[in-house]
Order: structure tokens, then sequence, then C-alpha cells
């Protein structure tokens, strides 16, 4: 069967060169940016001293300096931030949403001309994803044998597979552990400090996240983003992104307990598990 690729217009990149990049980035975003080399790219977000998600991003490694991958909708918003930070150190920051594309692909191929294709880091069945200027990215995916595919197909797959994006996370409002960073490989515990990091750990030791993104589904279409779910008369969770019936919702685990089916704005609801794991440990509860 043919592999598919889908360019992605509702993502950006921000771009940051020079010779202090690595340790620009390493100070300010949650992984570890050692381990962002070219072909291998490392899934992060910057946070509010207060440890909640400004932005996530996937940093690609590239001659020079990194590309972000990051949501449309906040790359400006990320640029202005990361310039903030900047003070003395030696690195240029640049809004390229103009400039370059962002596709997602099946599966990796050989893929010739002036493009940047790496593995999604997060999950392997999220497939690989590819950077380049429109016009040569597509032509370079066709003439790699892919077929290009509607954006859509790379939602139901992410969604069907319960990883949450950009999207689904309003800024400054939720922690990492919470939007299943740590199962998605998005956070380090073992790297030096970084902007929210005091707050991460915390959470991180005391076992204190109690909501995931969790994959739902329904036999009617599933109501708006930020529609409330309810078991009996308590509330929750949210919904935050759907297609086709599926969706993901943001779950209070500990409400949740053992059931299997909630109600959100009369739907009934069914709740499933994603694709991968939760770590769902006590840590310590001193």
């Amino acid at each position: 069967m043919e592999s598919g690729a889908s360019l992605l217009p509702h993502r950006s990149i921000v771009e940051i060169k020079g010779p202090d990049s690595l340790s620009f980035l390493q100070g300010l975003v949650t992984n570890d940016v050692d381990r962002a080399v070219i072909g291998n790219a490392v899934y992060a977000a910057l946070l509010t001293p207060q440890g909640k998600i400004v932005t996530d991003f996937m940093i690609v490694a590239v001659e020079g300096g990194y590309w972000l991958d990051c949501a449309a909708s906040s790359a400006g918003d990320l640029t202005a931030r990361l310039k903030k930070y900047k003070l003395r150190a030696k690195v240029e920051i640049a809004d390229r949403s103009a400039e370059l594309a962002v596709a997602a692909l099946d599966e990796g191929k050989a893929i010739t001309g002036k493009v940047v294709a790496f593995a999604d880091p997060r999950l392997a069945g999220l497939g690989w994803r590819a950077i380049g200027r429109r016009a040569e990215l597509e032509a370079a995916l066709q003439a790699a044998g892919y077929r290009m595919a509607p954006a859509a197909d790379y939602e139901r797959r992410r969604i069907a597979l319960g990883v949450p994006d950009s999207a689904d996370i309003v800024p400054e409002t939720a922690f990492p552990l919470d939007c299943n960073f740590e199962e998605l490989n998005g956070v380090d515990f073992k790297k030096g400090c970084y902007v929210g990091q005091e707050l991460t750990a915390r959470m991180k030791h005391r076992a204190s996240a109690r909501k995931r993104f969790l994959p739902v589904s329904a036999d009617v279409e599933l109501p708006a983003p930020g529609t409330n779910v309810t078991l009996g008369e308590a509330p929750i969770g949210e919904l935050k992104s759907s297609i086709d019936r599926q969706g993901l919702a943001l779950i209070r685990l500990d409400r949740l307990g053992e059931a299997k089916e909630a109600v959100a704005d009369g739907v009934i609801i069914r709740i499933g598990a994603p694709a991968y794991p939760l770590n769902l440990s006590q840590g310590d509860q001193s």
C-alpha cells in the first residue's frame, strides 16, 4: 500500500541559530537538547515559571542550530518569548512560518532535496515528519513515492493513538505531566535546570499529576472542544479535540475510577486507553 504524506498547515517553524543555540535552549526547555542531533528530533515544551505549558514543539537539529516544529498559532508568541530570554546569548531567533512547511509521513523513506526528515519522537505509531519549503517539500515527497493525503488523515491517527497535540493544550493552563509528557518522551528528569523545572520535578516525585489525556469515542458526533465531561453529577474532565466521532479528553483519573463511560453535554462517550502505557506510579506520598 502506498505510504501517505500530509502537509500540516497548522504547524510552523521557529528557528534558533548561532554558537550558543544548544546552551540557550538547554536552559529553557523540558527535554535534553543534547539528544537533538541530525536525524533525531526531541519533543519538549517551554513552561511558565509556575510549571505550566506555554507551548510544546519538536526540536530538530539543522546546520548551525535548531528548528522548532510548533503550532502555527503559537509561533509568533514563542519567537517573542525566546527573544526575551536571549540576553547576551549568541543566537538569532526567527519565525520562519512564511517560508517553511511541515508534513506528517506514514513511514520513513529516503527523501532527496532540501528536506529535513525525522521520526516523530513522541511515539513510533505517529510515523515521520519532514520540513522544507512548501513547493520543494511536496515535490520531494511525491518523488519519494508518497501519496499526498489530507491533514485529517494524520489527525485521525494521532487521536486514535491517544496523543495530544498543541491544539489540545491551552497555553498556560496545563502541567506537562498531565499532558502525557512523560509517556511521550517530552521531559527529562535528569537534565539540569530549566524554566518550570522545580514544579515538574515535584509533581513527578509526589505523583501528584492526576489528569491524563485519553481517547474517547461516541456513536454520534462528539460535542465541541471545551465541553465538560461528567460522571453522574461530578465533573471529571473536558473534551479537547475530535474527528469522526473519536476524540481526546483531559480526564481526572482519580475521579474516573473504573468507569468506562461518561457523559458530555448529554452524549454518552466511551473512554479508552492510549496506545502506550501511562505512568501512574504512586511516588512519594509523604
